[in-house]
């Protein structure tokens, strides 16, 4: 079984829906780092010195390979990201190897039987 990484890089406010969409497209699980932050074509407005940006949340997602485009598509859609700008961007990224999700292997297999 192959996996990807899926990174989504989400406004706080989006994460919990983030989450949501990808369980129900497929994910066994997430790890979110929070407060995080960034800057995109245009740059953070200030006041008085201070930095008015929103916390953006980092929504990782150890994924089988047939469902990562799905659930990628899926957490776009859901959230806004082509709509919006700000609202978040997300990505894959192959995954050579991985110890430790053999508990979500078997919870995959029935997904993805097909298409292995």
């Amino acid at each position: 079984m192959r996996f990807k990484l899926l990174v989504a890089f989400v406004g706080d406010d989006k994460t919990d829906l983030v989450l949501r969409t990808a369980r129900d497209f497929g994910a066994t699980g997430a790890t979110v780092i929070t407060s995080a932050r960034g800057e995109g074509i245009e740059r953070p407005r200030t006041f008085l010195g201070l930095t008015l940006e929103a916390q953006r949340d980092v929504v990782l997602m150890l994924v089988e390979e047939h469902v990562s485009r799905t659930i990628l598509e899926a957490i776009a859609k859901a959230a806004g990201f082509d709509e919006t700008p700000g609202t978040g961007i997300a990505f894959q990224i192959d995954v050579e190897d991985a110890v430790g999700v053999r508990h979500q292997m078997e919870k995959l297999v029935p997904l993805v039987k097909e298409e292995i």
